[in-house]
């Protein structure tokens, strides 16, 4: 214990240790999270700690290559000042040291300080205890070469990190109001389908999956974690996330694919398993990956994957994969996207030849599309620079209050977008029973099964074909 009645006798350096003849096998780094006369509270969900290491350089004690500090780590918890202390978690970690001496090795620089990378040392799921208490101890075994060839360690400094008190509340009074504006809206939309005799078509189907999606992860599960030790909170909010982003993908790949007016027979999910298939098979990439790291843990919170040179390589390798196959997609999917406006611009040549009435209510119907596709596009690209800056963000410390402002306000407004942009998919592709004039039609264009309009799927008819699927010919396959 740092303070308090029951500290620990104190040394000001290792200079004094060794005049007082302590090893440094008996010497404990101890750090008391957080300050003295302040809480912590679990409205800041997690709780990550990483370590600096103070090492001045010595002619005859100096950092060798590759040199790995081993680290004997105790983690307790109490919540009371005068209470008992909880043994939480222990573990023997080696953290592999990357420092640089920004002078020449030389007599001059004896005494600077190198400049050492920082060490990731804890990552807490949750923060249900209000007093955290950290021990750590630097064991030397020399015939083992445990902490041998380190440098000379003048201090350790440990900076701890949480999610803020105020953002939290924000974020889950987001939640809570989205969650029943998206369930009520996927359950009017799958009731609106239900009332037709025709079956429901890929498309319909693939929008009410998305709103199932959405919801999953709009549901306000964290506020249990106010009152419950629920630790695995970081993992199943990365599930969630992963089987949105699964979906959402999925979902532009067919939508684009099903407005595509070619004579290709489509309306079946095994027409797109090529495009689909890979999506998938990052998905359990991406959850073998979390795993690897939030799932170990649960239980060892100082384990972490970029404590070896093969883990942060694979993980590196991962970031940069990731972020290739994500502009691969976008890039891929704005070629779908150019191929069906090319497409529409081809069937506006059949417009003319329609009465006064039906074709301002199909042009008005081509530029709504044409709308929603570029803001399909628009967020699409969001979603893509939000995906890789958050792998980036969690594979590099960027600490500063600026970056964590922008982060912040980033996150809360891709998901406020996700969420406008399922509402506006269900609101907008609900089935209708509206009908533009089929009677009057004798003067105009006689659009047959190969050549009617595809545009929204507002219903003609209580079991005919809907317009997504006419002026290509792609009626509801039964």
């Amino acid at each position: 214990m740092p303070w308090g009645p029951n500290q620990c006798e104190k040394i000001s350096s290792f200079d004094e240790a060794l005049k007082r003849q302590i090893e440094a096998n008996d010497i404990v780094f101890a750090v008391h999270i957080p300050y003295i006369s302040k809480e912590m509270n679990p409205w800041f969900q997690f709780m990550l700690s990483i370590m600096q290491l103070d090492i001045a350089f010595k002619s005859n004690n100096f950092i060798q290559e590759n040199a790995m500090v081993t680290l004997d780590v105790t983690m307790a918890y109490r919540n009371d000042l005068s209470g008992k202390w909880t043994e939480l978690a222990r573990s023997t970690e080696q953290r592999k040291l990357k420092c640089k001496l920004p002078t020449p090795k030389s007599q001059i620089s004896e005494g600077h300080y190198y400049e050492c990378d920082l060490i990731p040392l804890i990552e807490l799921g949750s923060v249900a205890h209000k007093y955290y208490l950290v021990n750590i101890r630097l064991p030397v075994n020399e015939r083992k070469k445990v902490n041998i060839g380190i440098g000379e360690i003048k201090d350790l400094k440990l900076t701890t990190i949480f999610q803020n008190g105020g953002f939290t509340k924000v974020w889950f009074a987001m939640k809570t109001f989205l969650t029943p504006s998206i369930l009520i809206i996927m359950i009017w939309y799958w009731r609106r389908i239900t009332m037709m005799t025709r079956s429901p078509v890929l498309l319909e189907k693939v929008i009410f999956a998305l709103g199932i999606s959405m919801t999953f992860i709009n549901i306000p599960v964290e506020w249990f974690s106010i009152g419950f030790n629920w630790t695995w909170m970081l993992l199943f909010g990365d599930i969630r996330q992963g089987i949105f982003y699964a979906m959402l993908l999925s979902f532009w790949i067919i939508f684009c694919g099903e407005h595509m007016m070619d004579q290709t027979e489509r309306n079946r999910l095994s027409r797109y398993w090529k495009q689909v298939g890979p999506i998938a098979f990052g998905s359990c990439c991406l959850f073998i990956f979390d795993m690897c790291e939030r799932g170990v843990q649960l239980k060892n919170p100082f384990y972490s994957i970029w404590a070896t040179d093969v883990g942060t390589e694979l993980a590196m390798a991962f970031i940069i994969v990731a972020g290739i196959c994500a502009c691969l997609y976008f890039g891929f999917l704005c070629f779908m996207v150019f191929q069906v406006f090319r497409n529409i611009s081809g069937k506006r040549s059949k417009l003319p030849a329609m009465s006064k009435t039906r074709r301002l209510h199909y042009e008005g119907l081509i530029f709504r599309f044409k709308f929603f596709m570029l803001v399909t596009l628009a967020c699409a690209a969001l979603s893509v620079i939000f995906f890789i800056t958050s792998q980036v963000n969690e594979g590099h410390w960027t600490w500063d209050g600026t970056t964590v402002q922008v982060n912040s306000a980033f996150f809360t407004g891709i998901y406020g977008m996700w969420n406008l942009y399922v509402f506006a998919l269900m609101f907008l592709y609900a089935p209708s029973h509206k009908n533009y004039g089929d009677d009057q039609s004798n003067g105009d264009l006689r659009v047959n099964s190969a050549e009617e309009l595809q545009l929204t799927t507002t219903i003609t008819h209580a079991d005919g074909p809907t317009e997504v699927f006419r002026l290509a010919g792609k009626e509801a396959q039964e």
